[in-house]
C-alpha cells in the first residue's frame, strides 16, 4: 500500500511545478489545493470504464489538478479502484508524489462489489451479515448504515481499494439523507456524535487525516425541513470529540447555477443572523467541496447557461462556482480524454476576483 498522505509541502510543489494559472489554487489547513477537482461518480461498473477512469484521472492530475474524489459504492468499488491504479502509476512514473495530491472517500451506503459475480443481497449477508457486521435494523429503507462496525469495515475495504495507507478525507455520505426517513432527528444526530468518535480514533490510527460530511439536502433545505442541520452545531460536536484539533473540516454539497440554495439561501444562523451555507463555511472554518456543476450535462444545453463571457457554457459554469467565496472547488465528473481537455482548459486562467463575482450574481439575480 502506498503510505503518506496530502502535506503542505507537497501540495504546494505541486502547485509550482503545475503549468497553470497559480490564482488556481486556494491554501485551506495548510494545503494547496487546486480550485477545480475530478469526480469519479457516473459509468458502468466493467472493466472498460475502469480504465476511462483511471486515464481521466491520470490526465486530471497531469493537468495540475490535485483534488480527486470518489466514494465506495461508486460504480459498485470499482471507482475507487481506477483511482487507485491512477495514483500508483503516476507514481511509478514519477510524475508525482503521494504527500502532492488529496483523495477523498465517502462511506455509508450499503453497495456491493461489482468483482464479484453474486446478487446484491447475497453479497450483502455473505460479506456482512454472516461475520456480524451488520445486524437486523442496521440497514436503513434507503440501504445506508452508519453504525462504527460498518463504517470501520468499510474504511478498511476503501484504503485497500485505494491502494492507500491514509485517506485525506473521508465524508460520511448523505447522512440524514439516508436514515431520516426511518429514525428521528434526534436519533441521527446521536449517531452522527458515535461516527465523529469513530473517525477521530481513525485519526489517531493514521488511517484517515480529515472527516467531513458529502450530502445532497441537509445544508441547502430550509430549518423547518426535517433533513436540515446546522453547520454551527455540528462543529460544535466534533469540537466535543476531537477539541480544537478536531477532524470535521470539510463538507460537500451540490451547486451550480441552478441549484443556488448554497449561495443564497439563508438557511444557517450565524450569531443570531441569517446566513448562507458558503457564508456559515467561511465563519466556521470548514472547507466545501461542490457536486454535479454540470447536473450531469444538462446545463450544458443551448440557451441554458446566462452568457456572462466570452467563455464555452462548461467553462462558464466552473468559473462561477470556483470563483464563489466559500468554494474550495467544483469535482467534475470526466472520463474521455476530450472532456478532460475541454474542462481543463480553466485552469489556465484565474478565477473572478470577489468584486467581479458581487458584480456577476447581481445581474444574474436582478
Amino acid at each position: 500500500m502506498i503510505s503518506g498522505y496530502a502535506t503542505s509541502e507537497g501540495t504546494k510543489n505541486f502547485s509550482k511545478n503545475s503549468q497553470v494559472n497559480l490564482d488556481n489554487f486556494k491554501i485551506f489547513e495548510n494545503l494547496h489545493l487546486s480550485n477545480v477537482g475530478i469526480g469519479t461518480y457516473l459509468g458502468n461498473p466493467d472493466s472498460q470504464t475502469d480504465e476511462l477512469v483511471k486515464n481521466a484521472v491520470k490526465q486530471t492530475v497531469l493537468s495540475g489538478v490535485n483534488v480527486i474524489d470518489t466514494a465506495i459504492n461508486y460504480r459498485a468499488q470499482k471507482a475507487e479502484r481506477s483511482v487507485g491504479k491512477a495514483i500508483s502509476e503516476l507514481i511509478q512514473e514519477e510524475k508525482i508524489t503521494r504527500n502532492q495530491v488529496f483523495v477523498s472517500s465517502k462511506n455509508g451506503y450499503v453497495t456491493n462489489d461489482a468483482d464479484i459475480q453474486e446478487d446484491f443481497m447475497q453479497y450483502v449477508m455473505r460479506e456482512l451479515g454472516k461475520p456480524g457486521i451488520v445486524k437486523e435494523g442496521d440497514i436503513t429503507s434507503g440501504y445506508h448504515c452508519m453504525t462504527t462496525a460498518y463504517l470501520s469495515d468499510q474504511l478498511d475495504r476503501s484504503l485497500k481499494n485505494l491502494d492507500l495507507e491514509c485517506i485525506d478525507l473521508m465524508y460520511l455520505h448523505n447522512g440524514i439523507e439516508g436514515q431520516i426517513k426511518d429514525i428521528s432527528k434526534d436519533e441521527f444526530l446521536e449517531k452522527l456524535k458515535s461516527v465523529f468518535e469513530l473517525y477521530e480514533q481513525k485519526r489517531d490510527e493514521g488511517k484517515i487525516k480529515f472527516y467531513g460530511m458529502a450530502t445532497w439536502e441537509c445544508f441547502r433545505v430550509q430549518d423547518n425541513d426535517p433533513q436540515h442541520l446546522s453547520l454551527e452545531d455540528i462543529v460544535q460536536m466534533a469540537k466535543k470529540i476531537g477539541g480544537d484539533n478536531h477532524g470535521f473540516k470539510f463538507i460537500q454539497l451540490p451547486y451550480n447555477m441552478n441549484y443556488d440554495q448554497a449561495l443564497l439561501g439563508k438557511n444557517q444562523i450565524i450569531g443570531n443572523k441569517p446566513v448562507s451555507i458558503l457564508e456559515s463555511a467561511v465563519t466556521l472554518g470548514i472547507g466545501v467541496f461542490t457536486s454535479v456543476p454540470f447536473m450531469q450535462g444538462r446545463l450544458l444545453s443551448p440557451g441554458v447557461m446566462p452568457e456572462f463571457s466570452d467563455l464555452k457554457s462548461s467553462l462558464r459554469a466552473l468559473q462561477f462556482i470556483r470563483s464563489s467565496p466559500g468554494v474550495l472547488a467544483p469535482l467534475v465528473g470526466q472520463k474521455s480524454a476530450e472532456h478532460v481537455s475541454e474542462n481543463l482548459e480553466i485552469m489556465k486562467i484565474p478565477p473572478l476576483s470577489n468584486e467581479d463575482f458581487v458584480a456577476l450574481v447581481k445581474k444574474l439575480t436582478s
